[in-house]
């Protein structure tokens, strides 16, 4: 390094933000992201702190508002936060909430025993990021406001008049500055609030949308065995009543509910101090553990298994199981301020000893139940090694090995994985197209033929057997379920390409059907993508113009008024030439992709359950209530 480079970093390049400046300049690290999750996040932020509230038996109503403008009002009957000046500082203890980070009652001591905050920075974050913030107090027989604007306070605490309730009012607007839009999304919303009312029995949450004036209201006296409920109300499932289990180890409060249903899938949500960690964590893992535990100690000790049968599996025991795990603890140690997974080691143990104790405790007093749910256990072990023996059989008949890439990819020359991309193609005609027009450098094309096994209702052994879905396996070199391991993935991007019809979007429904139930990491950790083909190509003159939704469609021919104008409408990817193909919908540097993401795993998993489920009523009520929304549908 040269002698100027050296002079040019000195101690005038060191810069020292204060709090408010230092969560302005990179909001990322405090929220996760400027998108809607999130603007969402702050208004989940200020929500958590009225559940804390709650879980302290200090509240049993929390109000939430969206206002006209996009402003939120967040209301809760809790005790208010203090408003006297603290002791250790010349600051009054609602400023110092307010402003600075790591700043409030949640590090330890009498106030909250259990709480969701774990860093002190939710509702000062939530003033960092607003363009102007309302605090009102009620408390000690007066109501007390402060206005804030972009985090900083435009006055001193003013107390106005009496009032002989207590709680704490707060109404932000997020800064335009920081987000990408302030459109917040009713039924995301409330599905995190219905969560909340579930894991808090006898609280009651409601929501109110002035944008559009709807109102929801939850109120569930049923707790966790109402959510299992819920979650389970379209289906055949095999004991009548959600298992409900709860125990107290070490002050961590342990509250699990777990119901089996006639389906192939598992759909467990865990939650920490009601946190929804989406990412699981030492509960959901101990969790695991103690069902598996607990099932063969039943299965053995009461002759199910036979000694020298081998013992059901983790998938075995998880296969149409609906559960909820919930923990609350004093200390959480939640990975990062987005919460999504939680890290505290000695809860595993705590939650699989309580579980393994009373889940026996059950079996043992209920044994039709048992013997129903381990029967459909040893059916699902059944099928597991009838899929072992299938995909033995097909490399024994084939001579494939598990390395072997299927015949019909094209593969890409790139060899780092990180650089390369895999097209799933609809159709031999498509795929054709696309093989032509790609970059042979890092781009990889596997078409595929029809329309693939809905996994949704398929035991794992068919699943093995179809052969467009072991062409995917092998060429991805991941495995699946279990066995999925997402350090041998081929390509880092892969992409669904399928026709702007009817067929192409059931076949995508299909496909990302089986990666959310099958390699659902693969989504977690951003590599599944959707290629969006155009709908329309324009011509006016020697110009031609490529559309790719309705509505810019409509945009352009009014643009164009007047011009004589040629439309084409595409119905599938075979129509266009291999450059059309490559020009709009391949080349990195003109295509639009969509990436997959699954920002709320329990709407996620209900939505795979309605649209390609056994049951059909609520798919048909779903279709009938969005029909109206489709427009210029081909059919």
């Amino acid at each position: 390094m040269e002698e100027s480079e050296l002079n040019q970093y000195t101690a005038e390049n060191i810069q020292i933000l204060d709090e408010i400046e230092a969560v302005r300049l990179r909001p990322g690290m405090y929220i996760g992201t400027t998108g809607r999750e999130g603007l969402h996040h702050l208004l989940y932020e200020l929500v958590y702190n009225s559940v804390d509230e709650a879980m302290a038996g200090f509240c049993d109503q929390i109000e939430v508002t969206i206002h006209k403008d996009n402003g939120v009002t967040v209301v809760d009957n809790g005790r208010g936060i203090p408003t006297e000046t603290m002791s250790t500082a010349n600051i009054t203890a609602l400023e110092a909430v307010m402003t600075h980070l790591h700043a409030g009652a949640k590090f330890g001591g009498p106030v909250y025993n259990t709480s969701s905050g774990l860093h002190g920075v939710g509702a000062s974050v939530v003033n960092a990021l607003s363009s102007w913030l309302q605090v009102e107090i009620r408390r000690q027989g007066k109501i007390y406001r402060q206005d804030y604007r972009r985090g900083i306070p435009t006055g001193e605490i003013q107390a106005t008049e009496d009032s002989p309730d207590t709680g704490t009012t707060i109404t932000f607007l997020a800064d335009e500055e920081i987000f990408e839009n302030l459109d917040y999304d009713f039924d995301t919303i409330c599905q995190r609030l219905r969560e909340l009312a579930f894991l808090n029995k006898g609280v009651q949450i409601s929501l109110k949308d002035e944008r559009t004036y709807q109102e929801k209201t939850f109120y569930f006296e049923g707790g966790i065995a109402s959510f299992v409920n819920r979650l389970n109300r379209n289906r055949a499932v095999i004991c009548p009543s959600p298992i409900y289990l709860s125990a107290t180890v070490d002050s961590t409060i342990i509250e699990a509910t777990l119901q089996y249903n006639d389906s192939f899938t598992e759909s467990t949500s865990s939650f920490a101090n009601c946190v929804n960690t989406r990412d699981g964590g030492s509960h959901l893992t101990g969790f695991r553990s103690a069902l598996t535990h607990a099932f063969n100690d039943y299965s053995k000790k009461n002759k199910l298994i036979k000694d020298t049968e081998p013992n059901l599996t983790g998938d075995d025991v998880r296969q149409g199981l609906v559960a909820i795990i919930s923990v609350k603890l004093p200390k959480p140690q939640f990975e990062g301020q987005t919460k999504t997974k939680l890290g505290n080691p000695e809860v595993r143990s705590q939650v699989e000893s309580a579980v393994t104790d009373n889940l026996s405790l059950y079996l043992e007093q209920h044994p039709s139940e048992a013997r129903a749910i381990i029967n459909k256990c040893l059916l699902t072990a059944k099928a597991r090694e009838a899929a072992r023996k299938a995909r033995d059989l097909v490399f024994k008949r084939t001579g494939l090995e598990a390395s072997t890439l299927p015949g019909k990819l094209a593969e890409c020359s790139e060899k780092n994985p990180a650089s390369c991309e895999l097209y799933l193609v609809e159709g031999d005609s498509a795929g054709g197209s696309a093989k032509q027009g790609r970059d042979r450098r890092f781009q990889a094309i596997l078409p595929l033929r029809g329309k693939i096994l809905n996994v949704e209702k398929a035991p794992k052994d068919k699943i093995v057997a179809h052969e467009e879905l072991r062409a995917i396996v092998t060429a991805l070199r991941t495995n699946t379920d279990e066995q999925f391991d997402l350090s041998k993935l081929r390509y880092h991007l892969v992409i669904i390409m399928t026709d702007a019809d009817v067929d192409g979007s059931h076949i995508r429904t299909l496909l990302l059907t089986f990666f959310y139930r099958h390699m659902i990491e693969a989504i977690n950790q951003g590599h599944l993508f959707i290629a969006q083909p155009p709908l329309y190509r324009i011509r006016c003159g020697k110009k031609q113009f490529w559309i790719y939704s309705e509505q810019e469609k409509e945009d352009k021919l009014k643009e164009l008024e007047g011009n004589k104008l040629e439309v084409q409408r595409y119905k599938g990817l075979g129509e266009m030439s291999p450059e059309q193909l490559w020009s709009t919908t391949m080349n990195p540097a003109t295509r639009t992709l969509l990436q997959v993401k699954v920002e709320d795993a329990i709407a996620a998993d209900q939505a795979f359950r309605m649209l390609m489920g056994n049951e059909v009523l609520p798919r048909r009520n779903f279709i009938q209530a969005h029909a109206q929304n489709v427009r210029n549908l081909d059919i």
